[in-house]
């Protein structure tokens, strides 16, 4: 899109299913291919305990950076497109259950976003260590709108 600026986007990728680190890869690979964006960095991929219900696999977690020209919902209507090609089905309603890969829109520029579909910064941001620390590896000084600095949300999350 000429003309349009491009905005710094983070994206918080996860999966505890059907070989993560192979799922996790291979939606990286997608968002390098999502239209009016480019990939620019990934982080390391780290493992985390699972957030929701008990006796479910650890988690691989990563950030990645984009830089993009696509709107806030078109972005986030290409990261649902990733997933349900990657096989996840949102539709079964479990709220931090078992996943083949989710992939949450973290920071969009300096946007702060609240509607039914996006909110941005993800709400969640703040509190956990999986998006803190691999985000951390990628934009220590990232000024996440509303909350501050990474390094300083970084430092106030569980080390584990």
């Amino acid at each position: 899109m000429p003309g349009l600026p491009w905005i710094p986007a983070y994206v918080g990728l996860g999966s505890n299913l059907d070989e993560p680190v192979k799922q996790v890869k291979a939606a990286l690979a997608a968002l390098g291919e999502l239209p009016d964006s480019i990939l620019v960095s990934c982080s390391t991929l780290m493992q985390s305990a699972p957030l929701g219900p008990p006796a479910q696999p650890d988690y691989i977690n990563a950030v990645a950076g984009l830089l993009t020209q696509l709107p806030p919902l078109d972005l986030l209507d290409g990261l649902l497109g990733i997933e349900r090609r990657r096989g996840r089905d949102r539709s079964a309603g479990i709220r931090w259950g078992p996943r083949r890969i989710d992939l949450d829109l973290l920071v969009y520029g300096n946007e702060i976003l609240a509607t039914e579909r996006l909110i941005v910064p993800h709400p969640g941001i703040a509190s956990r260590n999986f998006v803190l620390f691999p985000l951390l590896e990628l934009a220590p000084t990232l000024w996440i709108p509303g909350l501050g600095q990474v390094r300083q949300l970084a430092a106030m999350v569980d080390q584990q």
